[in-house]
């Protein structure tokens, strides 16, 4: 019964391990055509991905978010790993908040939205820095270029949610989808244990479908909460066509 026991125990090990900390996975496919018009307003969330040239927009349905569409990044400068002083050409990486006002229709490369670089934990850091955006015209000097057409829809959904009430849009910038594997991969960088903080969130948001909540330490770190917060259907959208109709 003992040896039966252990070889119970070593075969279902590793599932449980996987159960306790799940390898974040790829996202799901994006809602239908139809759902996704009828959540303009609705509140948004986005990831992007340098590695994989990729700006996920999400929108939120009930208490999760749900993805929206995924578009190509047309440009970006530096390669990967953080930005860290003006003039070094590289975009950044980290956990930034929008708000109306970082909002730029009228800008000159196509709209823009400006990704509130440096934030707080760059600034602990002396990191400096100015105008870094999201925007269209496909052009990158230290910003994420996207095609007119993508920017479009982008900042259509972005400007909606926040004039609908949404007070701030997260935007979680990766070098890569931060799964161990690829964290693996990557372990020689110099970057390494930069992104070790940014890995929580990347994983909280894959098991949650919540955006993290995320704060600075005292000592300059990046801290990611462990447990979601769960808000009610009705603050999670105004769009009552989205939270019946949604598969």
């Amino acid at each position: 019964m003992g040896r039966i026991a252990l070889t119970l125990a070593m075969i279902l090990m590793p599932v449980l391990s996987w159960a306790i900390n799940p390898e974040p996975t790829q996202p799901l496919a994006p809602v239908s055509k139809e759902l996704k018009k009828q959540l303009i307003g609705t509140p948004v969330f986005i990831q992007i991905f340098k590695e994989e040239r990729t700006l996920e927009l999400y929108g939120k349905i009930g208490n999760e978010y749900r993805l929206l569409d995924s578009y190509r990044i047309c440009n970006f400068s530096g390669g990967l790993g953080p930005k860290r002083r003006q003039g070094d050409f590289k975009s950044p990486e980290g956990f930034y908040n929008v708000k109306l006002n970082q909002l730029k229709p009228d800008s000159r490369f196509y709209r823009a939205i400006n990704t509130g670089f440096p934030n707080q934990y760059d600034r602990a850091k002396g990191y400096d820095g100015n105008y870094l955006m999201i925007h269209g015209d496909c052009v990158s000097i230290g910003c994420y270029a996207m095609t007119n057409a993508s920017m479009d829809e982008i900042f259509t959904y972005t400007n909606a949610a926040l004039r609908n009430g949404q007070q701030e849009i997260q935007v979680n910038i990766y070098p890569f989808r931060m799964t161990d594997s690829n964290m693996q991969r990557h372990k020689y960088s110099t970057y390494i244990n930069f992104w070790r903080e940014l890995q929580p969130g990347y994983a909280y948001f894959a098991r949650y479908r919540v955006p993290p909540t995320v704060n600075v330490t005292a000592t300059g770190q990046y801290a990611v909460n462990s447990t979601p917060v769960i808000s009610t259907p009705d603050a999670a959208s105004k769009s009552f066509l989205a939270l019946t109709q949604a598969k």
